[in-house]
């Protein structure tokens, strides 16, 4: 499918990205989850418009297991054929965007994260080419979204609230522009990405809001 349209034209120099991928290091994160949590490989698409970095997301559908109807990136559950969660993260994306594995590089990877849900899941950060035709697995992907960078860095975006799952309350981060939320995991997947940036918008905060 056609590349969706691009939001936003201002650009930060700071956040070009060639400086985005060399404050992003490749870590080997540990295999082994926390006993109870599924490990999961999510790609975190990253691309630039002009000298501008953006984000590539995708709306879930409400026929997915979990999380439906969330922004989220591209990935899933690790796969007894998966040699790790990297593999899972690009065959995931193919599967569910059409993604070609050896059209992506990855340049790094963020913290390993654990769900209120039951999930471990690893991001790894990757440049993809731009434009693309894209192929959306219907079944799981409601739509793409494509977001600048620059776009996560103002703090008015973001709040915090509490959210409560089978019977447990936590707090979790929102991330908000229009009509468009982000949350849970993904909204601390982009803090961990920015805080490596020296953007966290949380500037009194420590930032990692637990899912």
């Amino acid at each position: 499918m056609p590349w969706p349209p691009v939001h936003g034209k201002k650009t930060l120099v700071s956040l070009s990205l060639p400086f985005i991928k060399k404050q992003i290091s490749l870590d080997v994160p540990p295999e082994a989850p926390p006993a109870g949590l599924k490990p999961a490989g999510v790609l975190i698409p990253l691309f630039a418009v002009g000298a501008d970095p953006h984000l590539l997301f995708t709306q879930r559908t409400m026929s997915v297991k979990d999380h439906q109807g969330q922004i989220s990136f591209p990935g899933g559950v690790r796969d007894r054929r998966d040699p790790d969660l990297q593999a899972t993260a690009l065959r995931e994306s193919q599967e569910e965007i059409g993604l070609n594995p050896e059209a992506v590089e990855i340049v790094g990877s963020l913290n390993p994260i654990a769900t209120i849900t039951g999930y471990w899941i690893t991001a790894f950060v990757a440049q993809i080419p731009y434009p693309y035709e894209f192929a959306v697995n219907t079944k799981e992907v409601k739509r793409l979204l494509i977001l600048p960078v620059e776009g996560f860095c103002p703090p008015e975006r973001w709040s915090t609230g509490n959210y409560t799952y089978q019977g447990k309350t936590i707090q979790v981060c929102y991330w908000r522009r229009q009509k468009t939320v982000i949350w849970g995991a993904t909204a601390r997947l982009l803090l961990d990405l920015l805080s490596r940036l020296g953007r966290n918008p949380f500037v009194n905060e420590k930032g990692d809001c637990m899912t």
